[in-house]
C-alpha cells in the first residue's frame, strides 16, 4: 500500500488519549498480515509480534527490540451539557487558538457531528475580540433540541476533530493527527518490507496509549516486553514561517536522530550508521533533557532499556493543519529496516567502556 493511503486512512481513525479503541482496530488490521502474533494489553496498547527469522541466529531465544508509536491524539471532553450545548475542556495539549469553527465529532451514543462555536464578534466588546476564549467560553453545537442531546450524549465523552489530510503541493500532506499517526505508518511501512526479509531480532512493535497525556502506554508495554533495546517514534518541530527558534527542523531533509541523555549513546551511534550506510539524510536533535516523547518512558522502565528516538519533522504541530513531506515517512520507514536488518544474533547495546 501506498504511504499516503497508510497515512490518510490512520488520520482519520478517532482515538482521543483514552479513547483509542478506534484506530487500535484499524491498526490491528494493517498489521496483523505482518504479525506472528498480535495482542492488545491491559492498558490498551496494541504489541504485534514479528519474530526473529535469520539462517544466522542461534536456538537460544533471540534478543527483543521493541518499536513505539503512540497512536493517540489530542482532543476535546464533554464538560457540562447546558440547553443542548457542550462545555468542553482539552485532553493532552488541544490548543484554543485554532478550535473555533471546527468541525468535531462526538463519540457519544453514537458518532453525532458537530461545530464549535463562540459569540460573534459583532457583540463582543472591543478588548474581547483581541483575545483566545477561555475554555468556558467555547462550546460544541450538534444542532439537536436539548431533551435528545442528553439522550445522546453524557459528561466525559470523548470529541475528534473532523478534518480529512489534503494533498499539496510537493509531495506535502496536511490533516489532523500526523503527530502521531505518521510515525504508525513508518511502523508500518517497516513491518510490511520486513515480513519477507531475514532479521535476527524478535521485533516488537507497540501502537501506544495515552503519550499525550503523560507516556503511559509506553511505561507500561516497555516493562511487560522487557527488550534487549527500544526506539521511539514520534514527531519534532518542523521549521515554518517567521520561526528561526533552534530545535526546528527542515521539511523533505530527512528524519530527525535524537540524542542527548534520554537516548543510548550505543543507539544513536547505530542509527547515524546505518543512515550514512544507507544514504539516507537525517538529522541530529540535541535533547538537553526529557524528549517529550515515548523514549522517555521506555528509558527507565525495569532496570533500563537502551532507547533511541527517530522523529519526522512536522509544521503546526498539535492544529488541524500539521503539515509534512512524505519523503520524510518513507526514508524514517527505510532507515528503521535497514537498522533492524542490520542487528545481529550476538548484538547488545552497551556503553563505551564496556565495548
Amino acid at each position: 500500500m501506498e504511504t499516503s493511503t497508510y497515512l490518510k486512512q490512520l488520520s482519520q481513525a478517532a482515538g482521543p488519549s483514552g479513547h483509542e479503541s478506534t484506530v487500535r482496530q484499524l491498526i490491528r488490521e494493517l498489521w496483523a498480515p505482518f504479525a506472528d502474533e498480535i495482542r492488545t494489553d491491559a492498558l490498551g496498547n496494541l504489541i504485534a509480534l514479528q519474530k526473529a527469522k535469520s539462517p544466522t541466529a542461534s536456538s537460544q531465544t533471540p534478543p527483543a527490540l521493541m518499536v513505539a508509536v503512540h497512536m493517540d491524539e489530542i482532543g476535546l471532553i464533554v464538560t457540562s451539557i447546558e440547553r443542548g450545548f457542550l462545555h468542553i475542556g482539552p485532553i493532552g495539549g488541544a490548543d484554543p487558538r485554532v478550535l473555533l469553527g471546527q468541525e468535531v465529532t462526538v463519540h457519544g451514543e453514537a458518532e453525532l457531528p458537530g461545530v464549535i462555536g463562540s459569540r460573534p464578534p459583532h457583540v463582543l466588546r472591543a478588548e474581547d475580540r483581541k483575545k483566545v476564549p477561555s475554555w468556558e467560553q467555547f462550546f460544541v453545537d450538534l444542532g439537536l433540541p436539548e431533551e435528545i442531546v442528553r439522550t445522546k450524549v453524557h459528561v466525559g465523552d470523548a470529541i475528534s476533530i473532523r478534518q480529512t489530510v489534503h494533498d499539496l503541493q510537493n509531495e506535502r500532506v496536511a490533516g489532523k493527527t500526523l503527530d502521531n499517526r505518521a510515525s504508525v505508518t513508518v511502523l508500518t511501512l517497516a513491518l510490511e518490507a520486513l515480513h519477507t526479509c531475514d532479521h535476527a531480532w524478535d521485533l516488537y512493535a507497540v501502537a501506544t496509549v495515552q503519550e499525550e497525556v503523560g507516556l503511559q502506554g509506553a511505561i507500561t508495554s516497555a516493562y511487560g516486553i522487557m527488550p534487549q533495546a527500544a526506539i521511539a517514534m514520534d514527531v519534532t518541530f518542523g521549521l515554518q514561517a517567521n520561526d528561526n527558534a533552534p530545535g526546528a527542523f527542515e521539511l523533505d531533509q530527512g528524519p530527525t536522530i535524537g540524542i542527548g541523555p534520554n537516548l543510548h549513546p550505543y543507539m544513536v551511534r547505530k542509527l547515524r550508521e546505518m543512515a550514512e550506510r544507507e544514504e539516507i539524510p537525517y538529522q541530529l536533535e540535541p535533547l538537553p533533557g526529557h524528549s517529550g516523547t515515548d523514549a522517555w518512558g521506555i528509558q527507565v522502565a525495569r532496570e533500563g532499556i537502551p532507547t533511541g528516538l527517530l522523529s519526522i519533522p512536522l509544521r503546526y504541530m498539535h492544529q488541524p493543519v500539521e503539515m509534512l513531506a512524505l519523503r520524510d515517512i518513507e526514508r524514517t520507514a527505510r532507515l528503521l529496516t535497514a537498522f533492524i536488518r542490520g542487528l545481529a544474533p550476538d548484538e547488545r547495546p552497551t556503553w563505551e567502556e564496556e565495548a
